[in-house]
């Protein structure tokens, strides 16, 4: 005897053999039990999720001669031709081949037939969106009103594209995707039930796999077994069949993107290749790896949501420590990208290799994603002490402006050792003058604050001397910048920058303006013209 498919060996035969699809199945149940079978059903959902089987199940419980609890009892003459595949009561077409108005004419004349036996004529149309306009409108009377001795059950993948004509006379059921869970726990049983020893770690690799589709899963399992037929299926035997790489590769890229280490980086594309490995799978499950560093690092207790050991949950948490949660969707959404290109890419490596340089060298770039990565950069070099030096902007308006001194400057209170780099004075006090050049040259300042909560409010400040030696920062009413920058540390923040800019104490004071006018003798300066024609050097980041 030729040797069956798993998926279609052990393909369900009754509602309770159903997985992950309660929701259907007692309704359908409840509808058998109560007599109030409908004549129009659309089953929708991903393959392999049960649409067909389902289908299948149905037909033979509602043609069933002893049905157990609305389920069909498989031993009677009509459970087993249905079963077989040779009664007449349930005819299944593929739309997909034969999707034209001829073959909806050949159903509407066939439905003029009653049953010899049995009480149901079942039409399963499987991927029910490939009919054409025509054949679709064919169908649509007969759909609507077909003899009580007719049902008929639609299954899609793509229920978009199906007529609302259609849809609007059918019962609609969508099938979920099957969560990991509940695939391992079926694996689990067919392998018992084949005798085939089995590592746990292994199976649920194969379940995480199918991404939701049981049929995916079996095939894979399939798969597996007959690659190491009479052998332990291991985890490492797994990996080896399905092309696929062990978390710890991927803990080791993403340490050597933190660390900025192309090399590394490159040794581990190398290595994936040498080793044969399917280079769309390891993106694909590099992507998810990073879903899960972005869940530890913005979520407490999701070790329910990630699938992996506590070990591999603890690494992760390291590995968030150094990272911040919108560098890591900035990852994801490059090897999201990623993964679409390679489909129909012949230089994948390559492909992979200029994404990882990229994700390195967030200079390359002048996206939003990109300067948020850099300033990322930007506060871990600061926190190690790394010095963030650049050259003050030179004045070329060439009249009126004050000497506040040329000197070099640094991100405030970054790279000093021991005082070593720390000015031996306080700088002197700023005059109105001082202050107005200041005002003058605010993109400068602007340019020097990290944090990008900040730094898009300053842009909207309207600058004004106040007194001898204070900066008002005026925000209009309506503005959130008050309420961020009105705040200690912010001050301070702003103060410094000034200081080691401009080699002046300038004191800053926040205020919001009222009904658009502050009011007042103050010189407003409006900035965003200037903001707008900064050129922030390279070297800044």
């Amino acid at each position: 005897m030729s040797y069956t498919a798993l998926y279609r060996k052990f393909r369900p035969q009754t509602f309770d053999e159903v997985k992950g699809q309660d929701h259907i199945v007692t309704t359908l149940q409840n509808q058998i039990n109560a007599g109030r079978i409908g004549h129009a059903y659309l089953f929708c959902g991903t393959r392999g999720t049960g649409k067909t089987s389902i289908a299948k199940i149905f037909a033979k419980a509602v043609n069933c001669e002893h049905p157990v609890n609305g389920s069909p009892c498989n031993e009677c003459a009509t459970c087993k031709a249905i079963a077989a595949g040779s009664s007449m009561n349930a005819i299944e077409i593929d739309a997909a081949s034969n999707n034209g108005v001829e073959n909806v004419r050949q159903i509407r004349e066939e439905i003029e037939y009653s049953p010899t036996e049995g009480k149901y004529k079942v039409y399963i149309i499987d991927e029910v969106h490939m009919l054409s306009n025509q054949a679709f409108n064919a169908l649509l009377k007969t759909l609507e009103e077909p003899p009580s001795y007719v049902i008929f059950v639609l299954a899609t993948t793509e229920a978009h594209k199906i007529p609302i004509t259609i849809l609007s006379r059918c019962q609609r059921y969508d099938f979920k995707r099957i969560t990991i869970d509940t695939i391992a726990d079926r694996l689990k049983e067919i392998m018992d039930n084949e005798q085939i020893e089995y590592e746990e770690k292994a199976i649920r690799y194969v379940a995480k796999a199918g991404d939701g589709s049981m049929r995916d899963a079996l095939s894979l399992l399939d798969q597996c077994i007959a690659f190491y037929l009479g052998k332990k299926i291991t985890y490492d035997n797994v990996l080896e069949v399905l092309g696929a790489v062990d978390t710890e590769v991927f803990s080791r890229l993403i340490r050597s993107i933190i660390k900025c280490d192309v090399v590394e980086g490159m040794r581990v594309i190398d290595d994936m290749v040498v080793q044969g490995r399917e280079l769309d799978q390891f993106v694909s499950d590099f992507t998810w790896y990073l879903r899960n560093l972005l869940l530890v690092k913005t979520a407490d207790n999701i070790e329910d949501l990630i699938d992996a050991s506590t070990e591999r949950v603890e690494a992760l948490k390291q590995e968030a420590e150094h990272i911040e949660a919108e560098v890591i969707m900035r990852y994801i959404r490059i090897f999201s990208k990623l993964s679409s290109d390679l489909k129909n890419s012949t230089q994948k490596r390559v492909l992979i290799e200029i994404a990882l340089i990229k994700i390195n060298k967030p200079m390359m770039e002048t996206d939003i994603d990109s300067m948020i990565n850099r300033i990322a950069l930007l506060e871990k070099r600061v926190e190690d002490g790394v010095i963030v030096s650049g050259q003050i902007p030179q004045n070329t308006n060439g009249v009126g402006a004050p000497n506040l001194g040329q000197q070099g400057f640094s991100q405030p209170g970054a790279g000093q050792e021991s005082g070593a780099t720390a000015q031996s004075a306080p700088p002197p006090l700023a005059v109105p003058e001082d202050i107005r050049y200041v005002a003058d040259h605010w993109g400068d300042v602007i340019k020097l604050v990290s944090s990008p909560i900040v730094r898009p409010k300053l842009s909207e400040v309207k600058l004004s001397v106040k007194g001898e030696n204070t900066l008002l920062m005026a925000f209009e009413h309506t503005s959130m910048g008050y309420d961020v920058c009105n705040k200690p540390e912010v001050i301070e923040m702003i103060e410094n920058i000034i200081a080691n800019e401009f080699g002046k104490q300038v004191k800053v004071e926040v205020k919001q303006l009222e009904g658009g006018n502050y009011g007042g003798d103050y010189y407003f300066q409006e900035i965003q013209k200037k903001i707008n024609n900064i050129t922030i050097q390279e070297e800044d980041f």
